[in-house]
């Protein structure tokens, strides 16, 4: 079964519908405000633009927030991301 190219966005316009609980969460928390605190985490400098990029930190917060409140193992949570 081949999916089409809306299949997606109609999947997010249920969730919208269905009351998307990162969606309540995003409309309460402004996740920008903690990027300044999370940016001292580890600064050092890289030496090369050789290997993975750096996840975003405010991601990786949104993360294990959601870990915590959801009770996942790492191994779930990465399998939900």
């Amino acid at each position: 079964m081949q999916n089409s190219l809306f299949d997606l966005q109609n999947r997010y316009a249920r969730l919208s519908e269905a009351g998307d609980p990162l969606e309540r969460l995003s409309a309460v928390i402004d996740w920008e405000m903690f990027r300044p605190i999370l940016s001292r985490i580890d600064s050092t400098e890289r030496k090369s633009a050789a290997g993975r990029k750096p996840i975003c930190r405010v991601l990786m917060f949104k993360m294990l927030i959601l870990q915590r409140l959801n009770n996942l193992s790492d191994e779930r949570l990465q399998y939900q991301a």
